[in-house]
């Protein structure tokens, strides 16, 4: 009898140690993952001031455009949640299509060997965010389905584990760029 209280101890013991570690675990996933899409916002921030001083020698006149750029631009680099990056990435996204909306009326511009280093640079850097985006949410949605199901989440209540928030960019509006001179 008491063999068979002890072995149940052990097993609860065992079961419940498991589940913290592989819930600590994926914890660090999603540290590790939320690092990587930072290493890529920064990358792509880091691009977007010589994008934008390449624009500007042949569209000195388009002020507000590079405005907005530069305005998203910090409020990416200002975000400190991945909600917030969200909306910053959404806001910085629609401005850069502002910006090559400029630059598709500059032939010599497009010409430019710089320019079409940095586009494509910048394009990517936008291929390794979306993939970075996915893996975090991946692992984001495997640690809050471990923390929710029974009896992982009586495990992870008592140790106080929360549910994390995925990295979502809004669907932006689907409207034509307006580029007026």
């Amino acid at each position: 009898m008491v063999l068979g209280i002890l072995a149940v101890v052990v097993i609860l013991g065992l079961f419940i140690m498991g589940v913290y570690n592989s819930l600590v675990t994926l914890g660090v996933r999603i540290k590790e993952a939320w690092s990587q899409i930072d290493v890529q916002l920064k990358r792509r921030t880091d691009l977007i001031p010589n994008l934008v001083e390449t624009v500007k020698g042949y569209a000195s006149h388009e002020k507000e455009v590079f405005e907005k750029v530069t305005q998203a631009r910090a409020a990416l680099m200002s975000a400190s949640s991945p909600k917030e990056a969200g909306e910053a990435d959404q806001m910085l996204g629609g401005a850069l299509k502002n910006l090559f909306a400029v630059a598709e009326a500059y032939p010599e511009l497009k010409a430019q060997a710089s320019f079409g280093e940095l586009q494509k640079e910048l394009a990517d850097t936008e291929d390794k965010v979306a993939y970075s985006r996915q893996f975090y949410n991946s692992v984001v949605r495997q640690y809050n389905e471990k923390i929710a199901v029974f009896p992982n989440n009586v495990v992870a209540g008592f140790f106080k584990f929360q549910p994390q928030e995925f990295f979502e960019v809004q669907e932006a509006e689907r409207e034509n760029v307006e580029v007026k001179f």
